[in-house]
């Protein structure tokens, strides 16, 4: 029974649904506990996600350099990944246990501190993980079942971390809800790490050095250009996220208990539509279906424009959610053939270092959505919830449907660059 189960999408996937429910509640109610709750500036806000960057930048292509020289008998990824479990728990919960009674200055200290530790786990968790689904499946049929199953799994964490998360900090505090968060973590972690076997083979494929590795990385032209297309529009995931209890305040103008309706809506709607995905995936060139999965979601979000009340931002969220569960599939097919090109010219496997640098590429994009906010609210007015400006209404409109709709119609041009032999997509 327990060989069955051993490297099978679905517990491997749990691993996605682990580190998805506290992300997703990082991603979509860190700038509202901080900038709305606590009274952060927008301008520390921004300033503390940039030296978050320039520090990333860092850390990222590191990670990803050091698991793909690592060499025990339990593998490349998994000593990383079962390091990293502890720290990214206590790292979360200091997020959100904020220490009452701090000055602005202070508390800009404490977010920044707890924010480069943070980002720092979860780097290491998520460079590894990444980096054992090429490794594990082989072949564009297996890839596509596999990223469906771990997109469905990523769509569940999705909804806890978004819908279950508002009730949570009204029943416990933020600070309680981190650690509940923090316990599921673990535990579905660790029943992933549980069934996951790494290749031995993959320890056998001769390793670059640093240099070697990175400017070979710089030569591959679609990787760049995919994962640039893929930041504008991993920004909107985070725009989304995080900007929908501002939208449920100022702009559908309903009470904190009813996000949890608009967040559920959507993301509900997402579960049956990544099997709409999955279908179309299987049925055309998978790069094709990543460029039509950022059209859909470009179009899908401009009638969270015209939302106005609980039911007009419930029906618009179901809309926006066909576009984004395409998104949530495809990406990781093309990225796996992308790096399979490279194996085949190069005879070396680096899923780490492109993992790695994809994601400092994509994260990048949070970067993108804070100087976002910063800009929009500045033109509007809004600085924080203490000081929200002559109308926050407006601000929010653009910034949960303007600027996503222009930052996928730019991800949708480029992808018309991402240009793969046909061998590599049949």
């Amino acid at each position: 029974m327990r060989s069955r189960m051993v490297n099978s999408p679905w517990m491997y996937a749990f691993g996605m649904l682990a580190m998805m429910i506290p992300s997703q509640a990082f991603n979509s109610f860190y700038s509202y506990y901080y900038v709305e709750k606590l009274g952060l500036a927008i301008g520390l806000a921004t300033l503390a996600r940039t030296i978050y960057l320039i520090w990333d930048a860092v850390n990222q292509p590191l990670a990803g350099y050091f698991s793909d020289r690592t060499n025990t008998r339990f593998g490349r990824r998994k000593p990383w990944i079962w390091g990293a479990i502890p720290l990214f728990m206590l790292t979360f919960i200091m997020v959100f246990a904020v220490p009452g009674g701090l000055p602005e200055y202070g508390l800009f200290t404490w977010f920044l501190v707890s924010l480069i530790l943070y980002e720092a786990a979860a780097t290491i968790l998520w460079v590894n993980y990444g980096a054992l689904f090429p490794e594990l499946y082989r072949g564009d049929a297996l890839r596509s079942k596999a990223s469906a199953i771990q997109q469905g799994y990523q769509i569940v964490a999705i909804l806890i971390g978004s819908a279950v998360t508002p009730i949570l900090y009204e029943a416990m505090g933020f600070g309680k809800m981190s650690i509940v968060y923090a316990i599921l973590f673990a535990i579905f972690m660790l029943l992933c790490m549980r069934y996951t076997q790494e290749d031995p083979d993959t320890l056998k494929t001769p390793s670059m050095k640093l240099k070697e590795a990175f400017a070979a990385t710089l030569q591959n032209k679609p990787f760049w250009v995919f994962n640039f297309s893929n930041s504008f529009a991993q920004t909107v995931n985070g725009l989304l996220s995080s900007m929908i209890p501002f939208y449920a305040k100022y702009v559908l103008h309903i009470p904190e208990v009813q996000v949890t309706y608009l967040l559920a809506s959507i993301f509900v709607s997402v579960i049956p539509l990544v099997g709409v995905w999955y279908w179309i995936i299987r049925r055309m060139d998978p790069v094709k279906a990543w460029r039509i999965s950022l059209l859909a979601y470009a179009l899908s979000v401009i009638p969270l424009w015209f939302g106005s009340n609980l039911l007009g931002g419930i029906l618009a969220g179901v809309v926006a959610g066909f576009g984004l569960a395409g998104f949530l599939v495809t990406p990781p097919v093309v990225s796996s053939l992308i790096i399979d090109q490279d194996f085949e010219s190069t005879g070396k496997r680096r899923e780490g270092v492109y993992t790695a640098v994809s994601g400092f590429i994509t994260r990048s994009s949070g970067l993108i959505s804070a100087l976002a906010f910063l800009i929009v609210g500045y033109i509007f007015g809004y600085e924080s919830g203490d000081n929200p400006g002559d109308n926050p209404e407006l601000t929010f409109r653009y910034l949960i449907s303007i600027i996503p709709l222009l930052l996928l119609l730019v991800s949708f041009v480029l992808s018309f660059f991402v240009k793969l032999a046909k061998k590599h997509v049949e």
